[in-house]
């Protein structure tokens, strides 16, 4: 399927490994021309040049911290307007809700709730301007169903989800759509940094936690980012423009619901 974006501009943000990088894979084999921020200037630099050497697309790297002002301008500088947005940062720690300071929650919402908004907010008029414009916010399966022991996640992510529902049925008549993608287990370093103290109380490796996990959910196996990739190209495609404001689950069918 031609996606129809063949050409755009996307900001795919800490897109150095994981869930970022397949993202902003999926769309330069697009034709999608990107700049890719991230915190390790080697790591995003090696990101962008694996990109370009696969799909001859234009990828620029802007190194910075995406949580902070001067991290987002790094990247708006390269790239004022483009037309696609892909939002994502690095998960809060885990850990005991009562071992977690003031400093923490303010850590977490910044990172995954005002940021995300405040990327939004840059972008946003440009694209309704144009008449077109995707944002996809990669934010986690703890939305639909929380995990205990990520509980600043699961906060500061569900506050990104309430604020988005709103603004997106605001600015669809634009062709500019919001939709949030929310992963369950991927094959992710994120992933083993989730399960490592359960891992180390079970006297087991995070592999081996994983591996068990895996044997539970109904596809038998964790997610690979390629795939994640390929769901976040389509929602950021000329033909998605009538999915707005949903949160689309990609778990491997491990949140056991009817609807």
């Amino acid at each position: 399927m031609d996606l129809g974006i063949h050409g755009r501009k996307a900001i795919v943000c800490a897109a150095s490994k994981g869930l970022g990088f397949a993202c902003a894979m999926a769309l330069a084999r697009e034709g999608v021309s990107l700049v890719i921020t991230g915190r390790n200037a080697e790591a995003l630099e090696a990101a962008a040049a694996k990109i370009r050497s696969e799909t001859g697309v234009s990828v620029r790297a802007a190194a910075g911290d995406i949580t902070s002002p001067e991290g987002r301008a790094t990247a708006l500088d390269l790239c004022p307007a483009p037309d696609i947005l892909i939002n994502n940062a690095g998960g809060p720690p885990p850990g005991d809700f009562r071992e977690f300071t003031d400093a923490m929650w303010h850590d977490a919402l910044n990172a995954n709730m005002l940021s995300p908004i405040a990327m939004i907010k840059a972008v946003i008029d440009p694209m309704i301007a144009q008449n077109f414009g995707r944002i996809v916010n990669i934010t986690s399966g703890s939305v639909k169903s929380p995990i205990a022991n990520i509980g600043l996640s699961n906060g500061a992510r569900t506050g990104l989800t309430g604020f988005v529902a709103g603004l997106a049925r605001q600015v669809a008549r634009h062709n500019v759509t919001i939709n949030n993608l929310l992963p369950g287990p991927f094959n992710t370093d994120r992933l083993r940094v989730t399960v490592a103290k359960a891992a180390e109380a079970a006297g087991r490796t995070a592999d081996e936690m994983i591996a068990a996990r895996a044997k539970e959910n109904p596809a038998g196996r964790v997610g690979e980012p390629e795939e994640f990739g390929a769901a976040c190209a389509f929602l950021c495609s000329n033909r998605s423009g009538y999915i707005v404001g949903q949160n689309l689950l990609l778990d491997g069918g491990g949140f056991n619901s009817t609807m």
